[in-house]
């Protein structure tokens, strides 16, 4: 999984690889030292746009706490769980990017399909049983916690660095519509905010050099979900809305050019992208006591996002499939 977030988080620091096999193209301004880190820098900031949208979709998965969907039945019931998110996902093929040292040259950027995904923990506790209704009970209360993770790398070149440490508190809470009885189904409406934790990265390549700092990283989430157990198992079902805010505090490029352009330096003031996109999941789940094992599928679409680059392929907005694998302990 840290490989995975590494290509999730950290792929527009590996442009800089590829820096010194560019050539001059045609067209634009003539070459010189001001311009020479012009395609470094803007093709940086559209891999934060591309990427950053799909680290949310693997951030926010679909169901809020997999494998648990009606309230718990207030104080003295609590669940806890873990799972993991992998989306079909495209990174951009870093490798084969034009590249042009006269001017920013606006071009189509080859991507490669590849999973992405993040694991998390989380946590439900029952705050209030809800008031009875017939065979059901109304308007009970849950306290949702979630937790990211974040591990610090240093390799080949790469380094990602935690200043506030590795690890991110979310929470949230859940509110039963219909608790689930024998009859009647669950139905809850929930809200869930999950960040990342602040990230810093750097890449190295001789003298070459690429630094990314204050990469954040924020999901808030909002699911309206129905279930129900069928004694082993159970299937649930949801639609909801995402909002992702990301932002990257600033981006330094330091490149060799060809003679007689020479070295080169160019930064790229905050970056920022605030996404809204809807989220369709199913869910179905093994139930053995208190202990439960959830597989889920869903799709996440919508939004527009502006890039100075075009990108071959899935646009970063692009609708993308997802799934997810939980197991979840409750009383």
């Amino acid at each position: 999984m840290k490989k995975t977030l590494m290509v999730a988080a950290g792929l527009s620091l590996l442009a800089v690889g590829t820096v010194q096999a560019q050539t001059t193209c045609t067209g634009g301004i003539p070459a010189n030292s001001d311009s020479a880190a012009a395609n470094a820098k803007f093709q940086a900031a559209d891999l934060f746009q591309y990427l950053a949208p799909q680290l949310g979709m693997s951030l926010a998965g679909g169901n809020t706490t997999l494998g648990s969907t009606s309230t718990l039945g207030g104080l003295g019931h609590f669940s806890i769980g873990a799972h993991a998110t992998a989306l079909r996902g495209a990174v951009p093929d870093v490798a084969n990017f034009p590249r042009c040292y006269t001017n920013a040259v606006r071009s189509n950027l080859p991507t490669t399909s590849s999973p992405i995904g993040l694991p998390s923990a989380d946590a439900a506790i029952g705050i209030f049983g809800g008031l009875p209704l017939g065979l059901t009970n109304i308007g009970g209360v849950d306290l949702l916690v979630s937790a990211s993770y974040v591990p610090q790398f240093d390799k080949s070149g790469v380094s990602v660095k935690l200043p506030d440490g590795s690890l991110q508190l979310g929470y949230g809470a859940r509110l039963g519509l219909l608790s689930e009885s024998i009859i009647v189904p669950g139905v809850s409406l929930s809200y869930l905010r999950r960040d990342l934790p602040r990230v810093n990265m750097s890449a190295v390549n001789g003298s070459d050099s690429l630094i990314v700092n204050g990469l954040k990283l924020k999901t808030t989430s909002y699911r309206l979900v129905a279930s129900k157990s069928l004694i082993l198992f159970s299937i649930a079902g949801g639609v909801g809305q995402d909002k992702f805010d990301a932002r990257v505090d600033t981006v330094r490029a330091n490149v060799g050019a060809p003679v007689p352009i020479g070295r080169a330096q160019a930064s790229l003031a905050t970056q920022v992208q605030t996404l809204t996109r809807t989220n369709y999941f199913v869910d179905l789940s093994l139930n053995l006591l208190m202990l439960n094992l959830t597989g889920e599928i869903g799709q996440s679409t919508g939004g527009t996002i502006t890039t100075f680059n075009s990108f071959q392929g899935d646009k970063p907005e692009s609708s993308r499939t997802y799934a997810s694998v939980g197991v979840r302990f409750g009383l």
